[in-house]
């Protein structure tokens, strides 16, 4: 059976109709548990980056809440959306992947629990940001904000870690094979000392040819991954899972923005967005030097 959302995008119901029956309920929903419950359990299927970008609204709720979090594993992605190099292929987010971000959240002294999602009971589906009738260019933390009716202060820290025992002031890079800037090139980077790619061995590979002295380290889970991050001189890189550890633990920072999709938006001091090589470059002078 087709969700309201699927029809509403084969125009068999209307942008009203949808509205009032279907959108306006579950919000409604979701403020009175936020305004009656003391403890709320959340449940969020992906992707990788979409879980970071809600911790924000959890951790503000967490002041005076108990928040839960479950992890739902191999969630079909809507054909009509699938990408086919996306790198968990036609679900959001693979088993693998969840063991891997556990160790991350578990650190999270603001989540009472995080565990795989086994139909244990749910307040709040965090999922659900994906049928609101919005404009997704906006930045991409923000879609919680509007779920929920929770506007966290983005310039605070949402991650916290400890620094990793290598790689302290390395450039720290972290670019995947999608959503990159074609017009960017990153071979000025062969003048720099200490940089280190953290992402998948298929993407360091490809920075690889134009950076000859970049270094690859394969994490044993997302914890080592933000460690490293949280350890860095400053990140690089693109809309990406590394770039949302990034931003939620608040590293000086640089997004390679890509001009067809602009979804992610720095928020903080030393945290800047770039579509142009000359700006690049002289920010990465600006960030080496600090």
């Amino acid at each position: 059976m087709k969700s309201f959302f699927q029809n509403f995008l084969s125009k068999k119901i209307n942008k009203k109709e949808k509205y009032k029956e279907f959108i306006v309920p579950r919000i409604n929903q979701i403020r009175e548990i936020i305004s009656t419950k003391k403890t709320i359990s959340f449940l969020h299927y992906g992707h990788l980056g979409d879980i970071i970008n809600s911790l924000p609204v959890i951790k503000h709720l967490s002041k005076n809440k108990n928040c839960h979090l479950y992890l739902q594993a191999n969630k079909k992605i809507p054909a009509h959306v699938v990408s086919r190099d996306h790198p968990f292929g036609e679900v959001y987010l693979s088993e693998n992947s969840i063991n891997k971000m556990i160790p991350l959240l578990k650190k999270q002294s603001f989540l009472e629990s995080v565990e795989i999602y086994k139909n244990q009971s749910i307040d709040i589906d965090l999922n659900f940001f994906r049928e609101l009738p919005i404009n997704f260019n906006i930045d991409s933390v923000r879609w919680y904000f509007h779920l929920t009716g929770v506007f966290a202060n983005l310039s605070e820290k949402y991650l916290d870690v400890n620094n990793h025992e290598k790689f302290k002031d390395y450039i720290v890079i972290m670019r995947s094979l999608r959503r990159q800037n074609k017009n960017i090139d990153y071979s000025f980077l062969n003048s720099y000392k200490n940089i280190i790619f953290i992402g998948l061995e298929k993407e360091f590979q490809s920075l690889k040819s134009s950076i000859n002295k970049l270094e690859f380290y394969d994490s044993k889970d997302f914890l080592e991954l933000a460690e490293i991050i949280k350890n860095s001189k400053f990140f690089i890189g693109n809309l990406s899972f590394g770039y949302a550890l990034a931003e939620a633990l608040k590293v000086p920072r640089l997004l390679e923005s890509a001009p067809s999709f602009p979804l992610v938006y720095p928020n903080g001091l030393k945290a800047y967005d770039f579509y142009f090589q000359s700006h690049f470059e002289e920010l990465v002078k600006e960030l080496n030097t600090c």
